[in-house]
């Protein structure tokens, strides 16, 4: 779940006392399947249907994750082969989101699911980046040097690595996403039965982390693409308006019992 480079194979084994990349993605994974499990059962929905839409989304993000940076360039040369990427290679979380979109959709269409998950990959979505996000603090390049007297100070491995003066204060990024994403998990559990549709709380979380990511990334350390932006502002801003356009309508949308208090005729 980070936007840096990962450690591949090497990532499911244990360094020193901490979890590497890999490990701490896969726990976010299984928190989120908790969390989704928990809110299902909730919610009294049994389908085992489900398991199979989950289980397309998991791998469509997957792959996602990991195309997305593949493709970062339109010239085939200055990217490795797709199996050398995958196993040693950087990952997008943005474009792992929208996979795991397209393979929720995938999924419905293959096993007949109608209904609407997004009540239930809201918060499910937020623990798993939560706890996915302490891999990419434990391994990536954290943020670029910041004028604060706080953050993540470089020692000096970190500092031949990242390309910077031993003891340089680095905007801790990661840390805010976390922050970020378990604020957003104690808000959708506080208001997750708040909109008319249940299904919408999908569109305010997504909307918050869209603008959250636009401004981190001016700290983040990403290479820059395109007038002055990075390739996830760029992606963000191509999609932010229909993603915001859906929140309002979602936000305004009046709840039945609402629409009921208002008739006279039912006074």
């Amino acid at each position: 779940m980070g936007g840096g480079d990962g450690n591949g194979i090497a990532g499911l084994l244990l360094t020193g006392t901490s979890l590497t990349h890999d490990s701490w993605v896969l726990l976010g994974v299984v928190a989120a399947a908790l969390v989704f499990i928990g809110e299902a059962t909730r919610r009294g929905l049994d389908d085992e249907r489900l398991v199979a839409v989950v289980a397309m989304s998991l791998a469509f993000g997957a792959v996602g994750a990991r195309a997305g940076t593949w493709l970062r360039t339109v010239h085939p040369s200055d990217v490795d082969p797709f199996v050398v990427h995958w196993l040693y290679g950087n990952r997008s979380i943005l474009s792992g989101l929208v996979f795991a979109w397209l393979g929720v959709h995938v999924g419905k269409l293959l096993v007949g699911y109608r209904e609407r998950t997004g009540a239930l990959f809201a918060p499910a979505v937020a623990a798993g980046m939560a706890i996915g996000r302490v891999g990419c603090l434990l391994t990536e390049y954290p943020g670029r040097p910041s004028p604060l007297p706080f953050g993540i100070r470089a020692d000096a491995a970190e500092a031949v690595q990242w390309g910077v003066l031993p003891g340089t204060v680095m905007h801790p990024t990661f840390y805010l996403e976390m922050v970020f994403h378990a604020l957003a998990l104690l808000l959708l559990t506080r208001y997750r039965d708040a909109l008319a549709r249940p299904a919408d709380l999908l569109l305010p979380y997504l909307s918050g982390y869209a603008a959250f990511r636009f401004l981190i990334e001016f700290v983040r350390g990403n290479d820059v693409a395109l007038a002055g932006l990075t390739r996830p502002q760029l992606f963000i801003l191509a999609t932010a308006p229909l993603l915001a356009w859906r929140c309002v309508v979602a936000l305004r949308r009046p709840r039945p019992d609402e629409g009921m208090a208002d008739d006279p005729t039912t006074a």
